[in-house]
């Protein structure tokens, strides 16, 4: 990335063991041309470095923030509490109950705290959602987003067509 270019969307993982699961996250951003950087900062056992980073986002002019944590999964829900910008929540399979516990702290924030949430180890998805949110301020997005929906239609419609070649009975309007 450009050292002059501003980050659109800051990504913070809990934990450093948290990477394998993102890394879907960044070629998205990539694909897209969304820059992004990458932080590590716990909730529990660094909340002072989480509140300098949060209280920083803004001013840096990021605009979209996906925090990605296990277990009790904290993190998404206080970068909501401390920053003014959409955050994305990327509940993280680990421990015991593989990824259930955060997805339901991630998704169960109290009213006055959104935290966009997506499934668990749902890299890819923030990362489209992110896309999604930019895109309502930047046309060239709009239409790089536009054009990938439309591949993935023209990729089904194409299996549908392979499968009717095939003899399958497939349903036409």
């Amino acid at each position: 990335m450009d050292s002059k270019q501003t980050v659109q969307v800051g990504i913070v993982l809990g934990s450093a063991s948290d990477l394998d699961k993102v890394k879907p996250l960044f070629g998205v951003l990539d694909e897209f041309g969304v820059s992004y950087e990458l932080a590590v900062i716990s909730a529990h056992r660094t909340p002072k470095l989480l509140d300098e980073y949060a209280r920083s986002v803004s001013s840096r002019g990021i605009k979209v923030v996906i925090a990605a944590a296990g277990l009790s999964a904290a993190l998404p829900g206080v970068l909501a509490s401390l920053v003014d910008v959409p955050v994305i929540g990327i509940p993280v399979s680990t421990g015991t109950l593989d990824g259930m516990d955060a997805l339901l702290s991630i998704s169960q924030m109290p009213p006055g705290v959104p935290v966009a949430c997506v499934g668990i180890d749902s890299a890819r998805n923030a990362g489209l959602l992110a896309v999604r949110i930019l895109s309502l301020t930047d046309t060239s997005l709009a239409a790089r987003l536009a054009g990938y929906k439309q591949s993935m239609a023209d990729k089904i419609t194409r299996a549908s067509q392979s499968l009717r070649e095939e003899g399958y009975p497939i349903w036409d309007l």
